[in-house]
């Protein structure tokens, strides 16, 4: 069971949690993060870095947040790996408790 990066990524980009990964399983976009499900080893070092709670569990994905694992394993498939802590977006900080962001993803 993989980890899945939901909405609250979406024009924040908090990148604390790739820095914890063992095993390079982010992948970065131009507005958020994704989780390689195939990657992914279940190990939980992520969820709590993340400033945002935009981390959880594949069996924890709010009912209304289902597509992003599917969005997770597309994405992560186009986008390349990011293994190093950048800074977040300039006005994250705006958009961190901001709701129903999917129409904002950039792809």
């Amino acid at each position: 069971m993989a980890f899945v990066v939901i909405e609250n990524c979406i024009k924040c980009k908090y990148t604390d949690c790739v820095e914890v990964c063992p095993v390079d399983c982010f992948h970065e976009g131009p507005n958020m993060l994704v989780i390689d499900p195939d990657e992914c080893i279940d190990c939980t070092l992520c969820e709590p870095e993340c400033p945002v709670e935009a981390i959880v569990s594949e069996e924890d994905v709010p009912a209304d947040q289902k597509q992003f694992i599917e969005l997770n394993a597309e994405l992560s498939k186009e986008w390349p790996v990011i293994t190093e802590a950048k800074d977040p977006l300039p006005d994250a900080d705006e958009w961190k408790d901001v709701p129903g962001k999917l129409k904002y993803l950039e792809r």
